[in-house]
C-alpha cells in the first residue's frame, strides 16, 4: 500500500513538474514564433512590392550560405531535419546561436524569392530555445530531449494554428512508426500554450472548412484510395527531387557559397520561363486551391524542381510548407484529371503528400481536421496512411530512424537512421502472396491420365 501511495505520488509531482515546464516553454516559443513571422512577413511584403525583386535570389542564397558555413551549421537546410538530429544524436543539446542565424539565412532566403516555408525555422527555434532553457535549468540528457521534442511542437502548432497536429507531429516525427507517449502530455501543453500565445500575439492562420462534395459511396471510396497512392507517389518525387539535386551540387568542387550565387541565377532563369508563382512560401497559392482555382497542372512538379534547387544551392529555411504547396497543387490536379471537386482533393493531397513525405500520417490526419473541419476526416485518414506506406522506407527527413517495416517482404534492420537502411526483399511461402503463387502453379500443373 505504501508503494502504491508512494509510485503515485512521484507520478504526480512528475506531472505538475512538466505541465509548468511545457507551459513556459509554450510561452516562450509562442512569442518566438509570433516575432519570426512577423519579421518575415514585413521582409517579404517589402521585397514583393518590386516587381523583379527575385533577381536578387544569387545574394540571397549567397548570403544564406555564408552564414551556415562560418557561423552555425546547424542552420543549414531545413530546420526540422537538424532538430531531430540533435535528439538522436546530442541528446537534445542546441546551440544558441542557431536562433538568430536560422532566423537571419531564413528570411534572406524566402525575402528574395527563395522556395523554403516557414515551419522548419519555428521548429528549430524552437528546439534550440528549448535546449538552451534545458541547459540553463540543468537538466540531464532524458528530461533536456523531452524538452527539445516539446519545442518542435510548439514551433509546429504556433506557425500552422494546429496545436493538436503539432503536438503529435513533435513526436511522430522522429520515428517512423513509434511514437514517446512519455512525452504525449508536455508536448500537448506545449503546443496548446505556443498556438494561443502566438495567436494573442496577432499571428494569423488559415483555416478553410472544406465541404466534401460527393456522399459517401464505394466509388468515391476507391477513388480516395487511389488519391492515397498517388500522393505517396508525388511524395517519392518530391524525396527523391531533393536528395537528388543535393547530390549534384555536392559533386561541384568550389567555394560553398559560390553554389549559391549558380542556385540563385539558376532560379532566376527558371522564373523568367515560368512563374513567380513557386518562389517563396506559397501559402497564396495554396489558398487558391482550396478555393477551387485551377491552377497549372505542372504546378507541382515546377515547385519540387524550385524547392530542391533552392536547398541544394544554399538556400536555409523549412521544407514542409512547400510540400504542402507541392500536396494542395497535386491534389487539385487530381480532382481535374478525375473531374471531381478540387478543393476536397487540394485538401486531401494537401495532408496526403505530407504525410508520405516526412512519415508522419497521424500528426497529417489530425491536421486536416484542425484546418478543414471534421467532415474530411475519414477521408484524409485513408489518403494519408497509403501514402504512407506508398513511399516505403524513404524520407524527406533522412535522420528520422525506423521503428517498423511497412511490409513483411522487406528485411531491414529496425532502429537505423534512414539515410542508413539496407532493404532485402523476401515472399514466405507462407505469406498470402506466397501461399497464392504456390496454389496457382498447382492449378496450372496438368492432371496425370489414369
Amino acid at each position: 500500500m505504501k508503494d502504491k501511495i508512494l509510485e503515485e505520488s512521484i507520478i504526480f509531482v512528475s506531472i505538475f513538474k512538466w505541465i509548468v515546464l511545457a507551459s513556459s516553454i509554450g510561452i516562450i516559443i509562442g512569442i518566438a514564433t509570433a516575432a519570426f513571422l512577423k519579421i518575415l512577413q514585413i521582409s517579404i511584403s517589402y521585397a514583393t512590392s518590386y516587381p523583379y525583386y527575385f533577381c536578387l535570389l544569387p545574394s540571397g542564397l549567397f548570403l544564406s550560405a555564408i552564414l551556415v558555413k562560418y557561423v552555425a551549421g546547424e542552420a543549414k537546410g531545413y530546420g526540422t531535419e537538424k532538430v531531430i538530429e540533435a535528439v538522436h544524436k546530442q541528446s537534445g543539446k542546441m546551440r544558441a546561436i542557431v536562433i538568430p542565424v536560422k532566423l537571419i539565412a531564413t528570411v534572406a532566403t524566402a525575402t528574395v524569392g527563395g522556395s523554403v516555408g516557414q515551419i522548419g525555422p519555428c521548429a528549430q527555434i524552437g528546439g534550440s530555445l528549448a535546449s538552451v532553457t534545458a541547459g540553463v535549468l540543468h537538466f540531464d540528457d532524458n528530461d533536456r530531449k523531452k524538452l527539445v521534442i516539446c519545442g518542435i511542437s510548439a514551433g509546429f502548432a504556433a506557425v500552422l494554428g494546429a496545436p493538436i497536429a503539432g503536438a503529435i507531429f513533435g513526436l511522430e516525427v522522429l520515428f517512423v512508426g513509434a511514437i514517446l507517449y512519455e512525452v504525449l502530455l508536455p508536448s500537448f501543453i506545449a503546443g496548446i500554450v505556443s498556438y494561443h500565445t502566438a495567436s494573442f500575439l496577432g499571428a494569423a492562420y488559415f483555416h478553410y472548412p472544406v465541404q466534401i462534395a460527393p456522399a459517401f459511396s464505394d466509388t468515391f471510396f476507391f477513388i480516395n484510395i487511389v488519391a492515397g497512392v498517388f500522393f505517396g507517389l508525388c511524395a517519392i518525387v518530391v524525396i527523391e527531387t531533393v536528395q537528388m539535386t543535393n547530390l549534384l551540387f555536392e559533386k561541384i568542387n568550389i567555394w560553398p557559397p559560390l553554389k549559391g550565387i549558380i542556385g540563385g541565377v539558376m532560379l532566376v532563369t527558371l522564373t523568367f520561363l515560368f512563374s513567380t508563382r513557386y518562389l517563396g512560401l506559397g501559402l497564396d497559392t495554396i489558398q487558391e486551391t482550396l478555393r477551387g482555382v485551377q491552377i497549372t497542372s505542372t504546378a507541382f512538379i515546377m515547385k519540387t524542381i524550385f524547392t530542391a534547387l533552392t536547398f541544394a544551392s544554399g538556400g536555409s529555411g523549412g521544407i514542409i510548407a512547400p510540400i504542402l504547396f507541392i500536396g494542395a497543387t497535386a491534389g487539385s490536379f487530381f480532382g481535374d484529371l478525375i473531374n471531381m471537386d478540387r478543393p476536397t482533393f487540394a485538401a486531401l493531397g494537401l495532408v496526403g503528400v505530407l504525410a508520405g513525405a516526412a512519415n508522419a500520417p497521424i500528426s497529417m490526419s489530425i491536421l486536416a481536421i484542425e484546418l478543414f473541419g471534421r467532415e474530411i476526416g475519414a477521408y484524409a485518414a485513408v489518403a494519408c496512411v497509403i501514402s504512407f506506406l506508398i513511399t516505403g522506407h524513404r524520407s524527406i527527413f533522412p535522420t528520422q530512424i525506423i521503428a517498423m517495416k511497412k511490409s513483411s517482404s522487406v528485411e531491414l534492420e529496425l532502429g537505423q537512421e534512414m539515410d542508413n537502411i539496407k532493404t532485402k526483399y523476401k515472399f514466405r511461402d507462407k505469406s498470402l502472396i506466397g501461399r497464392g503463387i504456390k496454389m496457382t502453379k498447382k492449378l496450372r500443373k496438368p492432371k496425370k491420365e489414369k
